[in-house]
């Protein structure tokens, strides 16, 4: 298979239906500008993870930008809700965490949950770009696996959790 090429990348990345799920108003109209810029014309917005389940029902993206920290409905919570086959009807969906927290526990705890990716604001263009193309030129196979649904972990899954440190106590 022919290794595509930065043109056609960018093709595929602007054919892109994208949803952000952001509860901060500053932060989704900086995401917008970024998908703007990329050539994305097609951005939904969710200001909080219920209005993001609304949205992913009713608009269908074929990527969900999602914030982790949030009112109502947190990331994890809607991750868990969206990767729930025969329960939701889309669990097989992008998504790629834009948080401000990057500890490695979070970051864990994301692709434990079945993230694609996982991004620690502030994000540039290049970065979103380089995610996006990772997920359109090298998408990676759904896997049930032991109570996990989401993308084929790119290392096993338990040794990720072993090297992980817990949450800090409450």
């Amino acid at each position: 298979m022919p290794t595509p090429t930065q043109k056609n990348v960018g093709k595929l990345i602007q054919s892109l239906s994208v949803l952000i799920v952001e509860d901060g108003v500053y932060m989704r109209k900086v995401i917008r500008n970024l998908l703007t810029t990329l050539g994305i014309k097609r951005v939904t917005e969710a200001a909080d993870g219920l209005q993001g389940l609304d949205a992913i029902r009713e608009t269908q993206p074929d990527v969900v930008l999602l914030d982790w920290e949030m009112p109502l409905l947190n990331g994890a919570e809607l991750v868990r809700i969206v990767r729930s086959p025969g329960v939701f009807p889309t669990p097989d969906l992008p998504i790629i965490v834009v948080s401000a927290h990057g500890e490695r526990w979070r970051v864990v705890e994301a692709m434990r949950l079945g993230v694609n990716d996982y991004l620690v604001k502030p994000v540039s263009a290049q970065s979103l770009q380089a995610r996006l193309g990772s997920i359109v030129t090298h998408p990676r196979r759904i896997v049930q696996l032991d109570g996990y649904y989401g993308p084929e972990p790119r290392r096993p899954l338990s040794a990720a959790i072993d090297r992980s440190t817990e949450p800090p106590a409450a």
